[in-house]
Parts: structure tokens; sequence; C-alpha cells
């Protein structure tokens, strides 16, 4: 059941990885804002068509406009995409309206929401969710509008889990929203028993899980406002913390005076400063020192940091790179880190080039950068890390994935520490094999899967007879699997090839890269 619910898992991450994340979330919110909008000519949705459409019209005017002027000026590229996510999100946080008050009201979160994005923020990442913070400030302080959260309706529930779903699985946050979900149910589940046995009436349990997973916003909240990463924190643990409270404050909202409480939005504001907490870090800038080719297909970059620089071995950073007309995807990408720490103040990281006649806007901006070039890293990630411990390990890598184990393995040799390592390197042929020195110098087993023979293979190295790797092939070469810890790192597809012989492992660490 785990192997096949596994595989299914990487299958669809495969599916969706054709989408950008920022392109998924957008298409899922303007397909949840059409439907709201047929709903609304049946009575099933609260707002009437005219306000949803004056409403949103107002939002996207005001935030494009803001956006893009606050670009302007910062000399950052102009996204409409993301300026039209953040209208989307307020157009169901919102009551909308077709009155002049109302629609000032509306322009003003609008406004507040996108200047949050530049003056409240830290080295290129949002302190607090945008549409979160332009709620507030209106209800708050009652400028003509204020958060209704509308989208809380049982007519949209299905649609908001549907597509909500989508875009955690594209994300891989779903985890993160299922502890949000569970902790805010269960909180609001007792909040309910508790007033209505104050007013001497009763409810079952299951009435008020209904009512908490139906009429309450608490949906929409975690697929499209808590699972943000520009306001997450880098490690899983420090997500479902945000998670928890998040999920507490906003299940037993807290009176603030008047008519306002610490409704869901505010709840959302008082996690992101939690994550910010645990994310913040001085400036850190890469100097870029040089290239190379590590295969026919794939190029290192490596730079100098310049700030202090903090990472565990198989994390990822974030490198910004601002560029004019900048695509769908933008302006930043997230690589595995090649160096060890210990290799520091020298830093590499390692890409494969792609499809050479249609690149990325950004893929042509990094490589037009020339040696000398400052970029930013907006933030290092990832529980890709290895056990505490000495148990036995299973690296599984497919091509440039292997980068995460490089580092590993370089800091495991730089600290003089051993551990049972066995490395299964899958690759389309020799020459794609990457870093192989470098592997070999650690003194890691590995056997190798490609379609030719490589040549002089170190004396810890076997090939696989051009074997095709499957779960099967991954038992024969790794027979005592169910003692190891396995990380597998490569595309989604492999992942679920694998996953009945992944599933018999201590545990599984995955770092897939769909759509990369």
């Amino acid at each position: 059941m785990i192997a096949s619910l596994t595989a299914l898992r990487q299958r669809v991450l495969a599916v969706l990885g054709a989408i950008s994340m920022y392109r998924m979330v957008f298409y899922t919110l303007a397909a949840l804002a059409l439907l709201a909008l047929g709903f609304s000519f049946t009575g099933l949705v609260a707002p009437g068509a005219g306000e949803i459409l004056a409403s949103f019209a107002v939002l996207a005017v005001v935030i494009s406009a803001m956006d893009a002027a606050a670009q302007r000026i910062l000399r950052l590229p102009w996204r409409l995409e993301s300026s039209l996510l953040t209208a989307l999100i307020l157009l169901f946080v919102l009551q909308p309206s077709v009155t002049i008050a109302g629609l000032g009201g509306i322009a003003a979160a609008g406004a507040a929401a996108s200047l949050s994005k530049y003056l409240l923020a830290w080295q290129g990442r949002h302190i607090f969710n945008p549409a979160a913070f332009g709620a507030t400030v209106v209800t708050v302080l009652g400028l003509g509008t204020f958060s209704s959260w509308w989208v809380g309706t049982p007519a949209l529930s299905v649609a908001v889990a549907v597509l909500g779903l989508l875009v955690l699985w594209r994300t891989e946050k779903i985890r993160l929203v299922l502890v949000f979900l569970v902790i805010v149910v269960a909180v609001s589940v007792v909040r309910q028993a508790v007033q209505l046995a104050q007013l001497g009436d009763g409810s079952s349990t299951v009435d008020a899980v209904l009512f908490a997973l139906t009429q309450t916003p608490y949906l929409f909240l975690g697929a499209f406002m808590l699972s943000e990463p520009l306001t997450l924190p880098p490690r899983r643990w420090q997500q479902f913390s945000v998670a928890a409270l998040v999920g507490v404050l906003a299940g037993w909202p807290i009176p603030l005076g008047g008519t306002v409480t610490l409704g869901a939005e505010r709840a959302l504001l008082i996690g992101n400063v939690l994550a910010f907490a645990f994310a913040v870090r001085g400036s850190v800038r890469l100097i870029l020192q040089g290239r190379r080719m590590v295969t026919p297909t794939a190029q290192e970059l490596t730079f100098r940091t310049r700030g202090r620089l903090g990472f565990l071995p198989g994390q990822y950073l974030e490198l910004e790179v601002p560029h004019r007309h900048p695509d769908a995807r933008g302006t930043r990408r997230e690589f595995s880190i090649v160096s060890a720490p210990a290799d520091l103040p020298t830093l590499r990281i390692a890409y494969k080039n792609g499809d050479q006649k249609h690149p990325s806007s950004y893929k042509r901006a990094l490589a037009a950068a020339d040696p000398g070039a400052v970029l930013a890293v907006t933030g290092t990630w990832g529980d890709f890390v290895l056990p505490r411990g000495s148990a036995p390990v299973l690296m599984v890598a497919a091509g440039i994935g292997v980068t995460p184990f490089v580092s590993q393995l370089r800091q495991l040799r730089a600290l003089g520490r051993e551990r049972d390592v066995v490395l299964v390197y899958v690759a389309s042929e020799a020459s794609e094999l990457a870093y192989r020195d470098e592997l070999e110098a650690t003194g890691v087993r590995a056997v190798v899967f490609t379609r030719d023979e490589p040549k002089e293979l170190g004396a810890n190295w076997a090939w696989a007879q051009g074997v095709r790797l499957d779960a099967a092939g991954l038992e024969r070469v790794v027979p005592d699997i169910a003692a190891r810890h396995a990380f597998i790192s490569g595309p989604p597809r492999l992942i679920a090839d694998l996953a009945p012989a992944l599933a018999k492992a201590r545990s599984l660490t995955t770092d897939a890269f769909a759509g990369y």
C-alpha cells in the first residue's frame, strides 16, 4: 500500500511538474473565481456577479499599478502574474462591493498588500503574506470593507479542496497543510462545543467537523496562503510549528476589541512572524568565479560567498538572477549545493542545460553572467539531510541529481567520519556521470546504471552491466535495503518506478525535481 501511494504521488508530481508553481496557483485561483462567478447567478455564493467583477477589477488595477511602480523604482522585473495572484486571493478574502466606499476600501487593501512586498521584506522574501496584510489593514482600520472570507461556503468547499490539492501536490506541501487542518479543525470543534454548552445546546462532533471544513475559510487559508513559499521557514519541523500556531489561533479567534477578532488572516500574520524568526539571516551575495562543464549536458558554477552563509549538506539554495522581461517562471531558481559546508567560502552549484532551443529567460540570464557578477541568495532550505548516528545509508541519484550527495559525502570526508554508504548512480550514458573523481575520492561504494560501460571505474565502483534500474534491480544490487535509510534524488517517474523497493527501507527521503 505504501509503495503504491508513493508511486502514485510521484507520477502525479511528474505531470504537474510541467507547470511552474506560480502558474499552477494562478490557474487554480482563476478557475475558482470563474466557478464562484457562475454560482453568483444562482445565489450559491453571497456576493453578486457585479460585486465580484467590480472588486476584482479594482484589485487587479491597483495591485498591478503599485507593483509596476515599486519594481520600476527598485529596478526589479515586473511580473503581472504575481500581481494577479495577490488580487485573486484578496478577492476571496474581502467583502466584495459595488459601492464607492466599499471599492475604496478594496483599493486600499490592494495597495497595502502590494506595498508590504517591498516595505516589509527581508533579502527578497516577504515577511508577511501580502493578501493577509492588506485584509488586516482595512479590517482593523475600518476602511470601507472587511475580511469576510466568503470563500468559506459549502458551494465552493469541494472546488477549494480539489484545486488546493493540486497546488499542494505540485509544491509538496500536503503534509504541512494536513497538520494545519487537523489542528485548526480540532480547535474549532472544541470551541463550538464550549460555545454551545454555554447556550445550553449541543451538537454532534460530525456536524462540527463538517462545519469547520465547509463553512469556514480553513481549506482556502491552508492551501493558498499558509503554503506560500516566500513566507515559510526552511526546515520541515519549523514549517509544522508555524502550521500548528496558525491552526490554534485561527481555530479559536481571540477578540481584539469591538467587532475585530484575531481572525484567520491575523493568525496567519502571527505565523509569518514565527517563520521569519526561523528564517532570518544576514545579507548573502555570491560572486561568480567561473563555470565549467561537468558532463556534456550539465555545467557547474563556482562562487565566492560574500556574507555569512549557513547550510547543511544536502540542502538547496534559492538563487535570484534579475533580468529584463522574465518569463512566467520568474527570476529565482532552486539549486542543490554541490560543495560541502567545509568548502566555504567557495560554493558550487550545478544544473542541466535543458532545452537549448527554447531556454527559459532565467537560464539565458544565468548563462550570460560573466565572472565577477554578483547574485543574491534568498535562502537555503530543505530536509534532504542525512540522519544523525551511524545507521547505513542508501543514496540513489539520477544524472545531475547526484549533487546533494556530493555535498554530503565531501562533508563526511572533511570531518573524518566514516559511514556505511552505498550510492546507486543512474545516467543515460557513462559520459553523463558527473563528479566521478570527487565521489570516488570519498571512498563511497557505488553501483552505476548506464547503457554503456564506464571506463576505469574506481575500486569500490561497479557497473550494472547495462541493466535498467527498476525495483527488482535495486533490491538485487542493494540486498540489505531494509537496514538502510534511503535517499533518492531524481525525477518523480524514477522514484515511482523504485517505490516498491524503496518502501522496504528503514526510511525514505526524496528530493524530486519535477519541472526544473
